[in-house]
């Protein structure tokens, strides 16, 4: 059991920064399938979205697929899941950005950041998260405040249940940095240009996938 690696499947929207993602969950333990199709997640055990650039055509690839129908079962069932930045914003009702509807797994909007002058938009390079879920198996091993992520982003969720938010990170106000609920999981950073503290958390995944992580 120490020494299964968990197969993994990351979902290819055409707009995601597959490479990084793939190399960093391999290089913590898993066996990684990209999937381009619904059926290609058959057999995984855990299941990742990340996303980079437009919302819109994020959420318009994932539907003309028919892998938002697998996103959404596999959320229902409480799979393992882990959404990254745009695949973080896509589980959301609606978004200020392109005024798109996301997928609607969870109630609550994506808005732009409004922000004093002085906060260049997008919020982009290094900030510490404050962990408000510290016994979140994504968190284990990480400090409950001041752990440093990489961001890049011009827009936040605004989740309507607070009891969704696992982390919040401050840039001219507090917003919402992760979510969690049960094995789903989402960062609006980015693990895999987070180096050893983002290694950590694509670990945990891992370990949450394999069952070795509760």
């Amino acid at each position: 059991m120490a020494d299964r690696s968990p197969l993994i499947a990351v979902i290819d929207s055409g707009i995601c920064n597959l490479r990084s993602v793939t190399k960093a969950l391999e290089a913590v333990g898993g066996t990684v399938r990209v999937i381009t199709r619904p059926e290609q997640a058959e057999g995984a055990e855990g299941l990742v979205l990340p996303g980079v650039g437009a919302l819109r055509d994020c959420v318009a690839s994932l539907r003309a697929s028919g892998i938002d129908g697998a996103v959404r079962s596999w959320i229902a069932a409480d799979k393992p899941f882990l959404g990254v930045c745009l695949g973080m914003q896509a589980l959301f009702e609606h978004s200020e950005e392109g005024n798109v509807a996301g997928l609607g797994l969870f109630p609550g909007r994506v808005v732009r950041f409004v922000r004093p002058p002085e906060f260049k938009i997008p919020h982009m390079g290094w900030n510490t998260v404050r962990f408000t879920q510290p016994r979140s198996p994504l968190a284990a091993g990480l400090a409950n405040d001041g752990e440093s992520f990489y961001f890049v982003h011009s827009f936040h969720c605004v989740p309507s249940d607070a009891s969704l938010v696992l982390a919040e990170c401050d840039y001219g106000g507090q917003f919402t940095a992760a979510i969690a609920r049960g094995r789903v999981f989402a960062t609006q950073f980015h693990p895999e240009k987070s180096q050893s503290k983002g290694l950590r958390i694509y670990k945990n995944f891992v370990e949450v996938a394999a069952g070795r992580l509760a």
